[in-house]
């Protein structure tokens, strides 16, 4: 493969995101959460929320259950703009359900889609940063059918489950780090899966362009230049 080849093949083929159930690792952080998604029939009022920091792992595991109810996926942000009806004719994941605090068309879109999806035997997932009872909504019917919804919180991973995200990472990318890598990155990466992600795709782009393994030198670099960001879950 030729200079130019090598280096269109950096820009052209992004691995994208695995949010199978065999790429969520169970850790401590998130064992609870993992059995609650397992029970999804048996969710009191059948409905619950995921709670947890972005990159904690909320996005994957409503792909899991989506996988495993045949439900769907929306965003919060998007149910203004959606047809209730369709949406509740199967199990439903609202994602993100602060981001409407304060939009009366987005809570009322909420209100409707809760009260329906429920009512025609369906179950209901939200995810969300924070419990139900703390996400500001105004409208008091919907603030008062959130009240109580069951949930449960998944932390930042630890050092174990972030390695171990990391070492599938890298083989996902038939990348084979030096043995210092990892536990050098571990230590000093901002703590989440989202940023492990964002952090190996780098790497990959950088030795793909230099033609290089993936060194302590070059994960030092990459690490040192990435700019923080807010990441999906």
């Amino acid at each position: 493969m030729t200079g130019p080849e090598r280096e269109q093949l950096v820009f052209d083929l992004p691995v994208r995101p695995a949010f199978g159930r065999e790429d969520f690792f169970v850790a401590e952080a998130n064992a609870m959460a993992v059995a609650q998604i397992d029970m999804w029939r048996a969710w009191p009022g059948s409905k619950f929320s995921l709670v947890g920091p972005a990159g904690a792992g909320k996005t994957h595991l409503a792909h899991v259950w989506q996988e495993e109810s045949g439900g769907r996926i929306v965003a919060a942000t998007a149910l203004a703009q959606a047809e209730i009806p369709d949406l509740a004719d199967r199990p439903v994941c609202v994602e993100d359900v602060g981001a409407i605090a304060g939009d009366a068309d987005g809570e009322a879109a909420l209100f409707h889609l809760h009260n329906l999806v429920l009512a025609e035997g369906h179950a209901l997932l939200m995810t969300a940063h924070v419990p139900p009872a703390q996400l500001g909504l105004q409208l008091p019917d919907l603030a008062s059918r959130l009240m109580g919804t069951q949930f449960v919180r998944l932390s930042a991973p630890d050092d174990a489950l972030l390695g171990a995200v990391m070492a599938k990472l890298f083989h996902d990318r038939q990348l084979d780090p030096a043995p210092q890598v990892i536990p050098y990155l571990v230590r000093r990466m901002p703590r989440s899966f989202a940023s492990a992600r964002r952090l190996v795709g780098e790497i990959d782009r950088q030795a793909l362009s230099r033609r290089s393994r993936v060194t302590l030198p070059l994960a030092r670099e990459t690490l040192s230049r990435l700019e923080p960001e807010t990441d999906d879950d």
